[in-house]
């Protein structure tokens, strides 16, 4: 979980308010999501890289070791991209769409289209929730048929909470997960609380 500043507090006050101008949701969501995957970044693996600085002197830095990429899974998922593109401006998206199913209320997988070799690095799945797990859960089983190993995946995800971390932690402990907060629970149906709304439709404009 990201440090929990009075800064990130005042952010996610602006994003939570239910009378907030969709401009400020917008920019203040924005800016939760460019901490995330600053912080999701930072645990991928780094090699020692020397480069010449411009007074001829050796610097050792650091260097990605392994490919990364990222996942959304539409269509709150697409909303983290621009954040990340603005990041890594050359890394490769791909996106699953993942809707439960009317008779059987279980994650049905719609579309798959992943980068190909996606199993020779870590991948950056992207949703802003993370509320029953299991949208999460059948995404990581995706990227696991495509031969992503379980501890290359790293989940961002705005809001989650205890129901959702659990329903994927307890079948894929390896998978970290990087939020901004842990709400305290969902209600019967199954909306987080305190909660934000349907993130998707706040942040796209069709909720009414």
């Amino acid at each position: 979980m990201l440090p929990q500043t009075n800064h990130l507090r005042s952010l996610h006050t602006v994003i939570r308010d239910r009378a907030a101008r969709r401009e400020d949701f917008l920019h203040v969501s924005s800016r939760i999501m460019r901490l995330l995957i600053e912080f999701g970044l930072n645990l991928l693996p780094f090699d020692p890289w020397e480069v010449q600085t411009p007074v001829g002197r050796t610097y050792s830095g650091l260097r990605l070791t392994n490919d990364v990429c990222a996942v959304s899974i539409a269509r709150a998922g697409n909303s983290i991209e621009a954040e990340l593109r603005a990041v890594c401006p050359t890394i490769r998206l791909g996106q699953m769409l993942i809707q439960r199913d009317k008779v059987t209320k279980l994650p049905r997988l719609y579309l798959s289209l992943l980068p190909p070799n996606i199993g020779d690095g870590h991948v950056l799945l992207l949703d802003p929730m993370l509320a029953t797990g299991g949208t999460a859960r059948a995404a990581i089983e995706v990227l696991l048929e495509a031969g992503v190993a379980e501890e290359k995946i790293i989940f961002i995800s705005l809001i989650a909470v205890p129901e959702g971390l659990d329903a994927v932690l307890d079948n894929h402990r390896a998978v970290r997960i990087v939020t901004s907060a842990i709400d305290e629970r969902l209600n019967e149906n199954a909306y987080m609380l305190p909660g934000i709304g349907d993130f998707g439709d706040r942040f796209y404009g069709t909720d009414r």
